[in-house]
């Protein structure tokens, strides 16, 4: 079973510490601050062997270098191969989607999942999915790179997961995102419970990460686009009458850039 630590970083980054329970060899994904890493790894008996990388942006990649000096260069370092990424020594190639076998973690799914950035990769293991900028609790990331019609591929990739999947998205933007999906759809009675524990979990300074697919095709709007609810409120403000899916998403995510 796969274990993971939650590393808070940054004003609002998690890093995840990951290792199989039987093994004190762990990973970390995303690793934006390497002192940080090397801090929390202090207070426990693991023994870091390798980072995850999901895409470029320095809050994600910034602590490598660090990291390998502390380490002695001796970290395997996988991450996508199409996008500039300073420190991979196992540089990935996928379309679509591959699996691959990771010392000490096991069989990983790694999946395509631009949008965010052009080359944005997410790694699936032990039902516990690592998705970077791509998905997160109530929203999604910016199209920073990618088009819509990417996205929204990527997003329902990542949806037709199995409901119990726990998802490890990078940032703490739940509260934010879940003002917003309660404004397009108000009346959502999943959503509203949801946005009540989460306001529990952050007036106790507590992570509302892990969320779950099945959790996020209930409430959050991205994932919903196809849903005549959620088309219904995008038409209303936009003013575009009989959408579909792929308009829908685009004219949310402008909405969500503005709101």
């Amino acid at each position: 079973m796969l274990n993971v630590h939650t590393i808070a970083a940054f004003n609002d980054n998690y890093i995840w510490l990951i290792h199989q329970t039987n093994s004190l060899n762990a990973y970390v994904v995303d690793p934006g601050c390497g002192q940080t890493v090397i801090d929390y790894l202090a207070t426990t008996d693991l023994n870091l062997i390798g980072i995850l990388i999901t895409h470029h942006h320095s809050d994600h990649t910034g602590g490598i270098e660090k990291l390998q000096q502390h380490f002695n260069d001796n970290l395997t370092v996988y991450g996508p191969s199409n996008e500039r990424i300073d420190g991979l020594t196992q540089p990935l190639t996928l379309e679509t989607t591959m699996s691959i076998e990771i010392p000490h973690l096991g069989l990983t799914q790694i999946m395509a999942v631009p949008g965010h950035t052009l080359g944005h990769i997410a790694y699936y293991i032990d039902d516990k999915l690592f998705c970077g900028d791509t998905l997160f609790s109530g929203g999604c990331g910016r199209l920073f790179e990618g088009t819509p019609e990417q996205m929204l591929h990527s997003l329902t990739m990542l949806a037709n997961l199995p409901d119990k999947t726990l998802v490890f998205c990078a940032h703490e933007y739940t509260r934010s995102n879940l003002d917003f999906a309660l404004h397009v759809t108000p009346k959502n009675l999943q959503l509203i419970d949801y946005a009540k524990k989460v306001d529990q979990l952050r007036s106790q300074n507590k992570p509302t990460i892990p969320s779950s697919i099945a959790t996020e095709k209930a409430i959050n709007p991205f994932l919903r686009c196809h849903l005549n609810e959620t088309q219904v409120a995008i038409s209303a403000k936009s003013g575009v009458d009989n959408i579909n899916e792929i308009q829908s998403f685009t004219l949310i995510r402008e909405w969500k850039n503005q709101f």
